[in-house]
């Protein structure tokens, strides 16, 4: 009866392949964070600036 069972998801990503994918989208989104933070910081000194 072994053969019956259904055989392991053969479109199931390798552990290794995922982790680089998780490490990918792990660096863009620090990115994506680091450059809104830097948005925010020139924006609040560019509004500190114009005041008289």
């Amino acid at each position: 009866m072994s053969e019956d069972r259904m055989p392991e998801d053969s479109n199931r990503p390798e552990p290794e392949v995922v982790r680089a994918r998780q490490r990918s989208r792990s660096v863009v989104m620090a990115i994506a964070l680091v450059v809104l933070a830097i948005l925010m910081f020139a924006i609040t000194i560019a509004k500190m600036a114009m005041k008289p």
